[in-house]
């Protein structure tokens, strides 16, 4: 499978949500390759489709106060929150040519970040009725996606070396008392994000079977 790595840096999740747009419009009309878009966000809560303001447990003005913004994301899955050192990676995949399969799509993504997890030495799993990578009873990576005409959209993401006690502010993915963990918390060091990067991207071309066409970093407007 032909594919595009798309690097943003750090950016607004708006900024992120409107290139996985435009992408996302042209794989639909078969104008544009495949892309895995990776980026980190300033802190934002985004909530799913399906989701219940319930589990957001302060209010909006509290978060707007603290500068953190809130927005509605058109994915699946409930409340999560996103800040630099949290790896987010957009596969905008046209699964018509890979496999027509939604289940089978969410448990290879899971095996991504399991396998890239591996690498360092952080043995995480599967959690039975819930999506996203576990290690013990602590969420390390969570997955919503969207999917129009099959062309898959928003994707994972993961703790790295973020901040996590903004979690405290949220029942993350609409689970009471989840705690989460990340890379760096269960390392006890700081771990090189570019070089988590080059991990995560090898594993989505191992398990995927892509052969990257360009690698792209794009300038934020």
């Amino acid at each position: 499978m032909k594919c595009e790595i798309l690097d943003l840096g750090l950016v607004k999740y708006s900024y992120a949500d409107d290139t996985q747009r435009g992408i996302l419009e042209g794989i639909k009309t078969n104008t544009m390759e495949n892309t895995l878009i990776l980026a980190e966000f300033f802190p934002v809560f985004t909530k799913g489709r399906k989701g219940s303001l319930d589990n957001l447990l302060v209010s909006v003005d509290f978060l707007k106060e603290k500068g953190i913004d809130f927005c509605a994301a058109d994915r699946g899955g409930d409340i999560t929150f996103h800040n630099p050192g949290q790896l987010i990676a957009y596969p905008i995949f046209n699964l018509s040519n890979i496999k027509k399969d939604l289940a089978w799509y969410l448990r290879t993504l899971e095996e991504v970040i399991i396998k890239t997890l591996l690498k360092y030495g952080v043995c995480a799993g599967r959690k039975a009725g819930f999506t996203g990578a576990w290690v013990g009873d602590k969420k390390i990576a969570s997955i919503g996606i969207g999917v129009s005409r099959w062309a898959s959209y928003h994707g994972l993401s993961v703790n790295v070396n973020n901040d996590l006690s903004y979690f405290d502010f949220i029942n993350p993915c609409g689970i009471k008392n989840c705690r989460m963990a990340s890379v760096s918390e269960l390392k006890g060091a700081v771990v090189n994000m570019d070089e988590f990067k080059n991990e995560l991207v090898r594993q989505f071309k191992t398990i995927f079977g892509i052969k990257v066409n360009a690698e792209t970093t794009a300038a934020v407007a």
